[in-house]
C-alpha cells in the first residue's frame, strides 16, 4: 500500500475546539516533539478561519528531522460540509517559482546555464526590446528585468514586442511573464518537458510522490473543491459571497504545481536542510546561498524582504527566513522557513479572497521555534477585523462633490469607520493606503480611495476621496477643483474584459482630470507610443493601449499586451 492509499483509507484523529475540527494525517513522526504547541496553533487556526471568512486550510510542520505534522481546518465542500482531507491536492500559486529557481540554479552547476549571460542568447526567439544593457536569467528570476509582467510570453500580435521600461536590476516589479519564459528556458536547457524536469530533479529526489508538476483537469478529483468570488469584477468584502470555481489547466511555470501538505512538508524540510535532500543535495551550499540571499529590496513582501531567486528573503526575530506567497484563481498559500533554526510550514487556502495565510505559517514557526529552545509558547496573534481602521477619526466627515449636489459622509467610532448612506451605516474594509471597500451594492464596483491634503505626508490631513469617477472634497480642501484633459481620453472611458480568469475585468475613469484603473491606480501618457504607463509604484512595468475607437468610443484596449474589450454595461 502506497502513502496516498493510506491516506485514503486510514482513520484521520479530530481534536474537537468549540465544535471546530482539525484532522489530523499521516506523517512519518506521529509522535512529534511539538505536540505540546498544537492546542495553541489549533486555537489560533480558528480563530484565523473565522475572522477572515475562509472555507479551509490544510497545513504542514517541518523540521531538519523531517515532516513533523499534517493537519487540515475546515471544509473542501461548504456546502455539503465535506471535511478537507489530508490527501487533497492545493494549488500553490507561485511557491512554484522557488521550485523552477532550483533546477534553474542545478543547470547552473551542471555548466550548462549562465545567470548572467543575455537571456536571447539563450532563447533568440523571445521577442523583446530594450534600450538598455541585456536582461539575463538572474534578472528573471529576481523580478527586476524591467519588462511588464502580466501578458503571456507568446504575444498575439507576431510582430509584438515586450519592452523594457527601466535599465535591467534597477527596481523590483512582480513578474510572471518572466517566470513563465523561464520555463521555457530550463526546457531548452535541460532537454526535457517541464513535469518530467520537476519529477526528475526535484519531485523523486524528495519522495514528493503525490504532487503535481502542472495543473490538468485530470486531478479534478483530487482536488480540494475550490471558491473565489461570486461577484468576480469588482473589490472583494472580507464576507463576500463566495461560489465554487471552474477547473483550470496551468502549465506555465510561473505556478503550475499542485501539492499535498505532506509532499510540502519534504519541500520544506529540504530548504530548512539548505538544499540537502535525503539521500543527496539538489543544490550546493554555495547555489543555495545564492537562492536564499536578497539581491533586491522587495517591499511588496514586506518592509524589510527583499528577493532571492524565485524565493523572498527575511528576517524574523533576528533569525533568516526565505518565504513566499501563492495565489492563484481560487486557492492562496503561504511558504515560510526559518533557514537558521531549520523550522518551516507550509499553509494553504482553498479560496482566493485577495489575502495569503502568512499568518497561519509564521506562527507556526514561533511555536517550533519557543518548544525547541524550551521557552514559553508565544501568544495568539492578533486576527484584525477587516473593518478595523487604527486612525478612523481622520477620515470621518462629509465631503462635497464640486460639480453638484452629492456628498459622502462618514462617521468614525472607535476604531471602525461608517458610510452613512440612504438612512444606513455601511461598516467600510480597510484595504490599506487610504482606501476602503464598502460592502454595499451601490458602492460595490470601485474602492473608496481618500486623499490627504499633503499626498507626501501620511500625517496631513485627509482633504478628498474619489469612488470611481466621482469625486468629493472637505471644505478644507485648498487645491484646485476643475481639470483639463485631453478630450480624446473621453473615448477611453468604460468598462473592458477578458474572459481568462487571469485578466478579468478593468475599468477606465477620469478624476481630476487623470485616467485611472479602476478609480485607484493612476495611468501615466508615455512620450513616444502612444501607451499609458500604470503608476501603482516606481517600479511598474505594466502599460495600457487604447484601440478601435467607434462612436466616440474605444472598443479595444491592450493591458501590457493582453486584449480586453469593452462591455456595453457599467
Amino acid at each position: 500500500m502506497n502513502r496516498r492509499e493510506f491516506l485514503g483509507t486510514s482513520a484521520a484523529t479530530a481534536v474537537a475546539a468549540s465544535g471546530f475540527l482539525a484532522v489530523e494525517g499521516f506523517t512519518e513522526n506521529s509522535s512529534s516533539d511539538y505536540k505540546p504547541a498544537y492546542k495553541a496553533l489549533d486555537r489560533f487556526v480558528e480563530q484565523y478561519l473565522r475572522a477572515m471568512n475562509a472555507p479551509g486550510l490544510t497545513l504542514a510542520l517541518a523540521d531538519r528531522d523531517g515532516v513533523q505534522r499534517v493537519v487540515t481546518y475546515g471544509f473542501t465542500d461548504v456546502g455539503a460540509r465535506r471535511r478537507v482531507k489530508p490527501d487533497e491536492l492545493f494549488q500553490i500559486g507561485s511557491i512554484s517559482k522557488s521550485f523552477l529557481a532550483i533546477c534553474l540554479l542545478q543547470l547552473s552547476q551542471e555548466g550548462k546555464l549562465d545567470l548572467h549571460r543575455p537571456i536571447t542568447e539563450y532563447l533568440p526567439w523571445f521577442r523583446m526590446e530594450s534600450a538598455f544593457e541585456p536582461v539575463t536569467a538572474h534578472h528573471m528570476l529576481t523580478h527586476t528585468s524591467g519588462l511588464p509582467g502580466i501578458p503571456p510570453v507568446f504575444l498575439s500580435d507576431p510582430a509584438a514586442r515586450h519592452h523594457a521600461t527601466y535599465a535591467p536590476g534597477k527596481l523590483f516589479h512582480y513578474n510572471n511573464m518572466a517566470f513563465a519564459a523561464l520555463g521555457h528556458l530550463v526546457m531548452s536547457l535541460d532537454g526535457r518537458a517541464l513535469p518530467e524536469i520537476y519529477r526528475k530533479r526535484i519531485f523523486e529526489p524528495l519522495a514528493m510522490s503525490n504532487t503535481e508538476p502542472v495543473i490538468t483537469l485530470d486531478q479534478r478529483e483530487r482536488t480540494a473543491k475550490n471558491y473565489y468570488a461570486f461577484h468576480n469584477d469588482r473589490p472583494f468584502p472580507r464576507f463576500g459571497r463566495l461560489s465554487e470555481a471552474p477547473a483550470i489547466v496551468m502549465t506555465d511555470a510561473a505556478g503550475c504545481i499542485a501539492s499535498t501538505p505532506h509532499d510540502m512538508g519534504l519541500y520544506v524540510q529540504m530548504l530548512a536542510r539548505h538544499g540537502e535532500g535525503p539521500k543527496s543535495r539538489l543544490l550546493s551550499e554555495e547555489n543555495f546561498g545564492l537562492f536564499s540571499q536578497g539581491h533586491i529590496k522587495a517591499e511588496e513582501f514586506g518592509p524589510t524582504a527583499s528577493y532571492g531567486y524565485g524565493i523572498a528573503a527575511d528576517a524574523l526575530d533576528g533569525h533568516r527566513i526565505v518565504r513566499h506567497t501563492g495565489g492563484m484563481i481560487s486557492f492562496a498559500s503561504a511558504l515560510q522557513v526559518d533557514i537558521d533554526e531549520g523550522v518551516g510550514a507550509f499553509a494553504s487556502i482553498n479560496a482566493m479572497q485577495g489575502y495569503r495565510p502568512n499568518p497561519v505559517a509564521e506562527y507556526s514557526i514561533k511555536l517550533m521555534r519557543a518548544h525547541r529552545a524550551k521557552k514559553t509558547l508565544p501568544g495568539l496573534p492578533v486576527t484584525r477585523a477587516a473593518t478595523e481602521v487604527e486612525n478612523a477619526v481622520d477620515y470621518a466627515g462629509t465631503f462635497q462633490s464640486p460639480v453638484n449636489s452629492r456628498s459622502l459622509t462618514f462617521v468614525a467610532e472607535g476604531r471602525q469607520l461608517f458610510l452613512q448612506h440612504l438612512s444606513q451605516r455601511v461598516a467600510l474594509e480597510n484595504s490599506g493606503d487610504g482606501m476602503f471597500v464598502a460592502p454595499h451594492p451601490d458602492f460595490s464596483r470601485f474602492v473608496l480611495a481618500f486623499g490627504r491634503s499633503d499626498g507626501k505626508d501620511a500625517k496631513s490631513p485627509v482633504a478628498e476621496v474619489g469612488w470611481g469617477s466621482d469625486w468629493y472634497v472637505k471644505d478644507t480642501y485648498k487645491g484646485a477643483k476643475s481639470f483639463a484633459y485631453p478630450k480624446e481620453w473621453d473615448a477611453y472611458v468604460g468598462h473592458y474584459r477578458n474572459e481568462n480568469n487571469w485578466v478579468g475585468s478593468i475599468r477606465i475613469v477620469i478624476r481630476k482630470g487623470a485616467l485611472l484603473v479602476d478609480g485607484a491606480v493612476l495611468l501615466e501618457a508615455a512620450a513616444k507610443d502612444g501607451r499609458f504607463r500604470m503608476r501603482s509604484d516606481e517600479g511598474d512595468t505594466e502599460w495600457v493601449e487604447f484601440g478601435d475607437v467607434v462612436d466616440g468610443r474605444a472598443m479595444r484596449i491592450k493591458l501590457s499586451g493582453e486584449d480586453l474589450w469593452r462591455v456595453f454595461a457599467p
